[in-house]
């Protein structure tokens, strides 16, 4: 009797300690088990505040993108068992290890992760509109009390101290990136000086602002190699009519004149030019941005859990932010002037009427019209963007277990706005979505053909190269 009251003693305590310490139902010791709320909230916070921050667009936008899927996806992969750490993959990046005798709570390591590396990557936003920039903070408090609820307190305090101790690291190599880093800062150089010449970019009317991101193509990647990310020479420049480089421009010339004089098709043709635009600050998130946002619908229909929703904004924000660098780099390697400035300068030398030509590109927010972005055509931005969001996409969600074919969806990011025509639109497959993306810039009047084109090769290129990485065990 003496020695079986001690046995039930020394139960009794050692399952207060235990339950005091760090015991949880087995399968939560899996990223697996948890939802994906966490993910849904933060990059629907992302989207809020890219809206708005001066200088995230095109460039620091999809970087830091890059730079939160990693740290997240790291924050959690411990609990992923059929999943790598890609903390071998890069030099100088020295990432903290999970103590693999200790529960963790995976969903708290995500909000700490996120929430201190959101405040590093807006802090232009702090003092342009505090109010955003504190609803950072705000968040990361929301779901600290709900998770303060869901585990024990000294479970809750490692995790977040997990979490942001990955993302400081994340975020001290991060620096190390110059050409990157605070870029938002300077995103119109001024010793940046355009080469001049035929065919050459130089600053467009309407505002002729001067070059975005000219030194974009330097920044660090996720996977591309060197080699990767020069763009293909685009069409030889020529001002014969008739020639390669002439019809391009006739092309668009012809797509925006059929808009302006509501010809055939008129109405899908500006409603696809509008619905894809992105590019007003103040208005719309961005362009790369838009993808976050069709996955994070994808994400929320399809009900993924905790560790797809970690690979899936790991994947998706390096595939972006590489696809920007290699876009970037190839635009100020070639200085392909855009339509508007040929069509004027050339095509109205046949076509008189189109001297006056504009672009469909408006701001409503500042009542500027016959915009074009402030950088070289070829290649496409928003080609690139979209390829590479297409084929990460599709890589998830298309031609598995779960969707043994092609995945239809409606985009539903802009069915609310009233500015432009943002009716949601229905696709059949990813790269359906992609490609509308990219073509969407001819209708618009601020893109040759050629640009499209070589933008989703590059863009897709990207997101091949970030899945060839050694992601699964």
């Amino acid at each position: 009797m003496r020695l079986l009251v001690l046995l039930l003693l020394a139960s009794a305590v050692m399952f207060t300690s235990c339950q005091e310490d760090d015991v949880t139902p087995p399968d939560n010791t899996q990223t697996a088990a948890y939802d994906a709320g966490v993910f849904l909230k933060w990059n629907q916070k992302f989207m809020e505040l890219d809206r708005y921050a001066r200088g995230n667009r095109p460039g620091t936008g999809p970087r830091s993108l890059a730079y939160l899927g990693l740290a997240a996806y790291e924050s959690v992969v411990a609990g992923m068992p059929e999943n790598n750490s890609l903390r071998y993959q890069y030099g100088g990046l020295h990432l903290p290890e999970a103590d693999n005798g200790r529960v963790y709570y995976w969903p708290a390591c995500v909000n700490a992760s996120y929430g201190y590396l959101m405040e590093k990557f807006f802090p232009q936003m702090e003092s342009e509109y505090p109010d955003m920039y504190n609803s950072i903070g705000h968040l990361r408090e929301q779901l600290h009390l709900q998770y303060a609820q869901e585990t024990s307190a000294d479970v809750l305090e490692r995790s977040e101290a997990y979490g942001r101790a990955v993302a400081e690291a994340v975020y001290n190599w991060e620096n190390l990136d110059i050409v990157g880093h605070d870029a938002f800062l300077n995103p119109q150089p001024a010793d940046y000086v355009p080469p001049s010449g035929p065919g050459l970019w130089q600053p467009t009317w309407s505002d002729y602002s001067p070059a975005v991101f000219p030194y974009w193509g330097g920044v660090r990647c996720f996977a591309m190699g060197e080699s990767d990310l020069l763009a293909k020479p685009p069409v030889p420049y020529s001002e014969v009519d008739g020639s390669p480089f002439y019809m391009q421009a006739m092309e668009t010339y012809s797509m925006v004149n059929n808009i302006t004089a509501n010809g055939p098709g008129a109405h899908d043709g500006k409603w696809r030019a509008e619905f894809w635009s992105d590019d007003n600050l103040n208005l719309t998130f961005g362009p790369p941005t838009r993808l976050i946002a069709i996955a994070t619908q994808v994400a929320e229909a399809e009900h993924l859990n905790l560790a797809q929703c970690a690979e899936l904004y790991a994947k998706l924000g390096m595939a972006l932010s590489d696809a920007g660098v290699a876009v970037w780099k190839s635009k100020y390697h070639y200085n392909v002037e855009r339509p508007i400035a040929y069509i004027r300068r050339v095509v109205s030398q046949k076509y008189p009427e189109a001297a006056d030509w504009k672009t469909l590109l408006n701001d409503p927010t500042t009542g500027l019209t016959s915009l074009t972005p402030a950088f070289p055509a070829y290649p496409s931005g928003h080609s690139g963007f979209g390829g590479a969001g297409g084929r990460i996409l599709s890589s998830i969600f298309e031609y598995n277990t779960d969707h043994p074919g092609a995945y239809s969806f409606t985009d539903l990011c802009h069915q609310n706005r009233s500015e432009f025509i943002g009716t949601p639109r229905t696709f059949s497959s990813f790269k359906e979505m992609a490609d509308e993306d990219a073509y969407s810039r001819l209708p618009l009047g601020v893109h040759f053909r050629m640009d499209c084109d070589e933008g989703v090769r590059l863009g897709e290129l990207a997101a091949q190269r970030v899945l060839e990485m050694p992601w699964k065990k």
